[in-house]
């Protein structure tokens, strides 16, 4: 019965969500593209958390399949639509070529080296001017489906749509089951048989590859790109602080923790446009200490505490 009313109600915000745009404006499906860009961005990281590997590469991934399908239409006269698809198997290609040499690493190691990572990615792309266009970055022909704002709040609801399938899938396959274990311990998740590398390579390209398609879906809205907007370190921090509010381990803690920051983050921005990213710090630091589990998991815990 519980998991009818799930089902139910997956159902009805799917058709609420696709219906937005019969109701909303060109501002709101903006700022509703940038929520479900960042909710996207939030839950693929915590996928990958789901292992115990923190990741802060979130802004290089995304950087790269932005460029990725940039670079894909300008050099190679590609289609925009194709070009997505094309940018978002590249990235994930690399991602599989670069896991074999960083998921030896472990803890904080793994993170300042996927941090490092991202930052090698702007500066090479910073530096090729013939190919990339350097620090002033490339302008597309046109935005994609001739900038028509009800179709690029459907396919950046579809690049979420994908994200929170393969979420799910992680939840419910055996694949969930062994991250966990490996989060949990690894040396006995080794002695249960479980193959450590093998798992942690396919969730850190699964992931990586998810985070390539937000980004070239991002490029292909707007029409541009340079270094600066594609590594943005918002798309590292914002997501990161949005699992971390709305609860990690979990597709339903993200999806929460994004729709309540990305709106805020809205105000933020027009308020103190260079002080926003401070914030989103302040409320990572609080969650961390007051509220580990994010708003999910205190719901949870008070439910089970009044049925005890």
């Amino acid at each position: 019965m519980k998991r009818n009313t799930l089902y139910l109600a997956a159902a009805a915000a799917a058709v609420l969500a696709a219906a937005l745009p019969a109701f909303l404006g060109a501002y709101p499906l903006n700022v509703a593209r940038s929520v479900m860009t960042y909710m996207a961005l939030a839950v693929s990281w915590d996928m990958l958390l789901r292992s115990g590997q923190i990741s802060f590469g979130i802004a290089g991934l995304f950087g790269l399949g932005s460029y990725a399908s940039a670079l894909l239409v300008l050099r190679a006269g590609m289609d925009p639509a194709m070009s997505l698809v094309f940018a978002t198997l590249f990235t994930g290609a690399l991602a599989f070529t670069i896991g074999f040499a960083v998921l030896r690493l472990r803890a904080m190691y793994f993170s300042i080296t996927t941090l490092a990572l991202a930052e090698i990615f702007r500066i090479v792309l910073h530096n090729l001017h013939d190919f990339s266009g350097g620090p002033e970055g490339v302008v597309l022909p046109g935005v994609i489906f001739g900038g028509d704002t009800r179709a690029l709040y459907w396919l950046c609801l579809g690049g979420l749509a994908i994200t929170l399938g393969v979420s799910w899938y992680f939840e419910k396959s055996k694949l969930h089951l062994a991250l966990t274990a490996i989060r949990n311990d690894e040396t006995s998740a080794r002695s249960s048989g479980v193959d450590i590398f093998r798992y942690l390579l396919i969730a850190f390209t699964i992931t990586s590859t998810l985070q390539g398609m937000m980004g070239a879906i991002q490029v292909q809205s707007y029409g541009f790109t340079t270094p600066e907007t594609a590594f943005d370190a918002n798309f590292t921090l914002l997501p990161l602080a949005m699992a971390l509010l709305g609860g990690i381990h979990s597709t339903l803690g993200p999806m929460a923790g994004a729709v309540l920051l990305g709106i805020a983050s809205e105000w933020l921005k027009l308020k103190i446009p260079y002080g926003h990213l401070v914030v989103y710090g302040i409320i990572i630091v609080l969650v961390i200490l007051l509220m580990p589990r994010g708003l999910v998991g205190l719901a949870r815990k008070r439910r089970t505490g009044r049925g005890a």
